[in-house]
């Protein structure tokens, strides 16, 4: 069985949503960032990272959500979490989910984690300060370059939409009013309807 490696309100919701979606059997075990267990000889054991999410396979531990994603969906082709028989659509998936990756999650955490990128407190408050900007820039982007409705990748659902809800739970923590972002609102409202979500936001 899997196991998942996951924290409340982390990046780690959007493997937990495509588990749910791809109604695979898997283990959550709970990761209290706030109490430093990441940083506990145990967990870096697992992930030397000492971040979530960490999945636990038969084959070994992965780590950083795109690359869960995608072994999700290839793992469990039924539920077409993944265009994987389009080579250039997959290419466009993972083009937006390392997007997301590389660009939007660095933008929240410039809000939270400055330490990662700077000493002085007064670099901290500056980056901080950023973070509306950046983030509604991001969405922006999202909205007018990437997303094709009435999901992210047209008419299929995909694990990019995963990834999209968990990012979009942010935004109001991050300074930015999502009714400014009416697609990204919707796409929003709608997986917050969808049963798999729900399930996995129910103890999170």
């Amino acid at each position: 069985m899997l196991k998942l490696f996951f924290s409340k309100g982390s990046c780690a919701v959007a493997s937990r949503i495509a588990l749910e979606d791809a109604g695979a059997p898997y283990e959550l075990v709970k990761v209290d960032l706030a109490a430093g267990e990441q940083r506990s000889p145990d967990y870096l054991k697992i992930n030397p990272k000492g971040r979530v999410p960490a999945l636990v396979t038969e084959q070994g531990v992965l780590t950083e959500t795109p690359a869960i994603l995608v072994y999700i969906a290839q793992t469990f082709p039924a539920a077409r979490l993944a265009p994987l028989d389009d080579p250039f659509e997959f290419a466009r998936l993972q083009a937006f989910n390392s997007y997301i990756a590389s660009t939007v999650h660095i933008n929240h955490a410039h809000g939270r984690r400055g330490a990662r990128w700077a000493d002085q407190h007064s670099s901290f408050e500056d980056m901080k300060a950023k973070v509306p900007e950046t983030m509604m820039a991001s969405m922006r982007m999202i909205e007018l370059d990437y997303f094709e409705g009435p999901w992210v990748m047209g008419e299929q659902y995909t694990v990019a939409d995963a990834y999209l809800h968990t990012i979009s739970n942010w935004l109001e923590g991050d300074g930015v009013d999502i009714r400014d972002l009416p697609i990204i609102r919707d796409h929003h409202e709608r997986m917050s309807e969808r049963p798999s979500v729900q399930r996995a936001l129910a103890d999170a």
